[in-house]
């Protein structure tokens, strides 16, 4: 509980003059870097004060100056503010449409264009998602996705889900497998207790979507590469 609480704390401490001073600067100037960089320290800070330490590889893989798609599975809460103070420049992140309407962060997350998604499975709504997400990598800015859609509730890979790789295909962007483990008992789902941990992040080499001829190839190659990453027993 002890490291639950200095993660809270750290993310409070940090984040409120963060909001208070670089929201309002998105707004007047149209610069979001500002807020990105200082969330990003928020979320490390964070971490590293909480007893969360990265064990990180492959970082030299991910192509530079290149909007990339990154593809990760999805173990644990701590994967996305993992990633996000990982991934070298900015990212924008599909995003459950509800935590877009939070008080001030749902804010932060639209200045950031983050994109909203919703979890009916209507098909009109993914597509407006996955084109939303093709003008964001048009803009230099990298998209990262958790390809299986929701947490595994045993660690262990589930199916993934369609929309990322439309975008791969329509965009061209190249698609960089991360593989993550470790956060599935730093921070276990359906638990706020956090533990202090070694969580893994491997940053695979890119993938080009016009090397496939299917939709249905590249995700399995995909798949592969994530699942080189991690241990046996998650793989399944």
């Amino acid at each position: 509980m002890f490291s639950s609480l200095i993660f809270i704390a750290t993310m409070v401490v940090l984040g409120i003059p963060t909001a208070i001073l670089f929201i309002p600067w998105c707004w007047i100037t149209g610069n979001v870097q500002p807020l990105y960089k200082g969330t990003r320290f928020m979320l490390s800070s964070s971490c590293r004060l909480a007893g969360v330490r990265f064990h990180v590889t492959g970082r030299e893989l991910i192509p530079t100056r290149r909007a990339c798609i990154f593809m990760s599975n999805h173990v644990s809460n701590l994967d996305p503010p993992a990633l996000v103070s990982l991934i070298p420049g900015r990212t924008s992140a599909f995003m459950k449409r509800s935590l877009m309407n939070l008080p001030v962060l749902g804010v932060g997350f639209r200045q950031g264009e983050f994109i909203a998604v919703d979890r009916s499975g209507d098909a009109a709504d993914a597509r407006d998602s996955v084109a939303q997400a093709g003008r964001v990598l048009a803009k230099g800015v990298h998209m990262t996705t958790f390809v299986e859609g929701t947490r595994s509730p045993d660690g262990r890979m589930l199916p993934f889900k369609k929309g990322p790789f439309f975008l791969a295909i329509a965009s061209g962007a190249p698609c960089v497998p991360v593989s993550i483990h470790g956060t599935e008992t730093i921070l276990r789902k359906g638990s706020l207790r956090m533990h202090p941990g070694i969580a893994h992040v491997a940053f695979h080499p890119p993938i080009d979507p016009a090397a496939f001829a299917t939709r249905e190839e590249l995700m399995q190659a995909v798949r592969q590469a994530i699942a080189s990453g991690l241990p046996a027993w998650m793989r399944t």
